[in-house]
Order: C-alpha cells, then structure tokens, then sequence
C-alpha cells in the first residue's frame, strides 16, 4: 500500500488530536510521534496528574511555552487555538476542538463515557483501550455510524494489525485457517551454552540442554517434549485473550479454543501446527483465532508479538513457486503462514488516525459479540469477594479468563467489567462468573455490553 498516494492530503485539513491517558506506554510512544507527522498536532492531552505532562511534552519535543493547564471551559476557550491543552478531566477533552480523541487508559468506565461523549459531537475516536471494546465494541461501531464518526481500533496494538492482515487476505480470496498472534514475551535458547530464558523480565535463566532433543520440529509430539521442558512457564495471559476477543468480534472468526492453545513454536513451524488435526496440526475447526509463544535461539529475530494467518494453498504450482522465495509453508505444503512480526505502538497509530479523519475508514458497523471474554476461578472463591483488575496485563487474582463463543457462552459475566464487583454467591474451581454471582446493574458499561448484544 502506498500511503503516500493514499493520504495525499492537499485540502490542508489537520487531525487535531487529543489524547486520553497520555503519559506513560501507549500513549507516551504517540506523543513521541506525533510531532514528525504531517497533516497532525497534538490539541489536548488528558493525566490525572497534569505536573508530570510538561516533562513529557518536553521529552518528546513539544514546545512546552504553549501548555495551558484548563480545568473549565472558559479557561480552555482563553487558552487559544494555539495551545496544547492539559486537563485531568477526560470530559472537557471533547471541548478543545479535536477531531481526533485516542483513549488509552484501560479504564472500561471512563473510557466508554468518554467515546460516547466524542462520537456523539462527531468527534472520532481511536480506541486502544482493548478491555473496553471487548465489552462495548459492537454498540460503539454503531453509534459511530449513526452520528457519522468514526470509531476504530488502531494500528500498534495487536488487533488492528491482525485485522489489516486478515482484510488483505480477504481482499486476495484467501482461505484464512487461523489467524493470531505471538504472546509478548519469547521462549529464547542459547544452543551454544544451553541456557534457557522466558524474556517476561521476571523470570531468570536457567540451565537447559534438554531442549537439543526437541528444538527441530518433528511433529505434534515435538509440542509434547517442549511443553514437558517449559510448560511451567506457560499461562493464560488475559491481555492475550483480550486482544483475541477484539479481532473476534470484527472479523466473525471464532476463539480456537477458550484458553487458546500457546503452543511453543519457532516461526517456521507456524504453518504446520495452527491447521486441521487431520492434517498434522492442532486445530478442531478452521476459521480460528489463537496465541503462540515464540521460540528461538539468541541470536534470532523476535516474532516481537506480531501478527499472523495461516491460508490454504488453492494452486499447487502456485504455491510451489511461493515456497521457492522462502515463505513458511506446511511440511505437507498444503498451508502456508503469512505473517507481520512487529507492533510498533502509538508510533504506527498516526496512520489510523489520518485514516480515519482524513478519508473516513476505520469503523465497522458490521461488529457483533462473537466472543465473550470470561472468568473462570481458578480455585475456590467465597461469597463477599472483591474481584479487582490490576497488574501490567490487567488481570483479575483469583480469576484465569477464558473467550467464549457467544452462542454458547450462557449467562457469563464479561471479564473487564468484574473490576470492583463483588460476589454474591461463591464460585467453585472451574466454573465461570456469571451475571447472577454478581450485580452489574447500573453500570453503563454494562448497559453498552447489553445493548450491543441485542444488536442483529
């Protein structure tokens, strides 16, 4: 695709951007960016700790003379049309003048309030918030239509990424077998020395020349000896599901299974694993998200929590010319794995952005609840607990989460709206929240998830 035919902007229209949660990660990486961006300026950001933005606009080259700290309208409207904007108030965002509004807090309860505060003044909005489309994607698609915005989710992060790929497949009349993502952290050997390390930053490294004995894949029985070797470092990690549940509910395609399988695998194996039992691999049904956790030696390039499909070779001779340029095929040359091994953060969000408020794509009417992120207790939870979300992966302690196809989901209470609720009844190990172990009423978040299941 060349952008530079695509965004040929010569009306001399500007994305004014505002950003909700804006000092630290993501939002940190889109401010670095946004001042080498043609065609974009930063209007507003949004910090519950507006004294830490000037060291931040400062760090990532803003010229700091022109902050004006607002809290009031009039004070904003006195500022000028000129100046960066810093409020603590995500409402009064929306008063700046953006046409651009970028959430990325995590904060399912602002963040909902606050899309539907932008699209309803024709503001668009970017969500990177993926705990809240996760509940309210569907229903904010729809809103964006009627008030004639747009709401999408963003290249950077996992899901828009996974979606272009898909869409590009779709484009081309691919079969897509599975599509998915790296986990973020990679399972590294050192073949020389033998030492193992799971790069999550927590864990160390520890002695392991077992793994010469499965290092070359051999076939599902290789996935056997590695989970034997490294299953302890193995988990369902909640952000994963999450991101999976967002490209569900946009693209139709269905969790492989509810956990997802996290299998350890090298990239060129891909091909040969996420495709059909009967085929060699390890799939019940196409047509599937799912996770793996990236394997490699030291010196080897990192998947870097990136994005892949695996489609279906249509054209034997096709494809046998393919799989002479290198591509990674299937041992039985049936599939063959496509896949971008990056997501760059706010630092590729710009194009989103410009996407969408330039030419207008980005939302998808079309979304539904496909997926339903849940909970499942990972041992014995009493009546009177407190179910908090925390932790850089926005887990819940004493919850492992599972993504439920809808149809079959029952009354499963959805995971991102658990943060703070207490339960009703206890839970034994192994069984879902569910709606009736808590009391959700009342919560707009809940009241978006509901009407966006009513949706046909």
């Amino acid at each position: 695709m060349d952008y530079s035919v695509l965004i040929n902007n010569k009306s001399g229209k500007c994305s004014r951007v505002g950003i909700i949660g804006a000092t630290k990660g993501y939002g940190y990486t889109l401010l670095a960016q946004i001042p080498t961006v043609k065609h974009m300026s930063l209007r507003c950001i949004c910090s519950r700790h507006p004294e830490e933005c000037f060291e931040v606009l400062q760090e990532t080259g803003f010229d700091v003379s022109r902050i004006a700290v607002c809290t009031t309208e009039d004070e904003i409207r006195a500022a000028g049309e000129e100046a960066i904007i810093v409020t603590p108030d995500y409402r009064l965002v929306m008063e700046t003048g953006i046409t651009a509004m970028v959430e990325c807090t995590g904060n399912t309860a602002v963040s909902s309030d606050a899309a539907i505060l932008a699209l309803k003044k024709g503001i668009n909005v970017y969500m990177v918030s993926k705990e809240t489309d996760s509940v309210c994607g569907p229903i904010l698609n729809q809103i964006a239509e009627e008030n004639g915005a747009v709401y999408t989710l963003v290249n950077g992060d996992q899901p828009r990424n996974l979606l272009d790929l898909i869409s590009w497949a779709q484009l081309l009349g691919l079969e897509i077998v599975c599509a998915g993502k790296s986990s973020e952290y990679d399972f590294v050997w050192n073949r020389e020395t033998g030492v193992f390390q799971y790069r999550d930053g927590v864990h160390e490294p520890e002695s392991l020349p077992e793994m010469l004995g499965c290092w070359n894949y051999q076939g599902l029985e290789t996935l056997d000896q590695r989970n034997a070797l490294l299953g302890k470092y193995r988990e369902v990690i909640s952000a994963d599901l999450c991101e999976m549940n967002l490209v569900s509910n946009v693209s139709g395609l269905e969790p492989a299974t509810a956990f997802m399988n996290y299998p350890i695998a090298k990239i060129t194996e891909l091909a040969s694993i996420f495709i059909p039992k009967e085929d060699g691999g390890i799939l019940d049904s196409t047509g599937v998200i799912d996770v793996f956790y990236n394997l490699r030696e030291e010196d080897e390039a990192s998947f870097c929590g990136g994005e892949f499909i695996v489609v279906r070779c249509e054209n034997e001779k096709s494809w046998e010319i393919l799989a002479s340029k290198g591509h990674v095929m299937s041992r039985n040359g049936k599939y063959c794995c496509i896949y971008f091994p990056y997501h760059f953060m706010g630092l590729e969000t710009p194009v989103s952005i410009l996407q969408g408020d330039l030419m207008g794509i980005g939302t998808h009417p079309e979304t539904r609840q496909v997926s339903i992120l849940a909970g499942v207790a990972e041992y014995d939870l009493k009546k009177g607990t407190t179910l908090t979300v925390h932790g850089h992966h926005h887990q819940i302690d004493g919850l492992i989460p599972e993504l439920l196809v809808r149809r079959n989901v029952g009354a499963a209470a959805p995971f991102y709206l658990l943060n703070g609720a207490v339960l009703l009844n206890d839970v034994k190990k192994g069984q879902p929240v569910t709606l009736a172990d808590v009391d959700l009423n009342g919560l707009p978040a809940y009241e978006l998830f509901v009407k966006g299941l009513a949706l046909e």
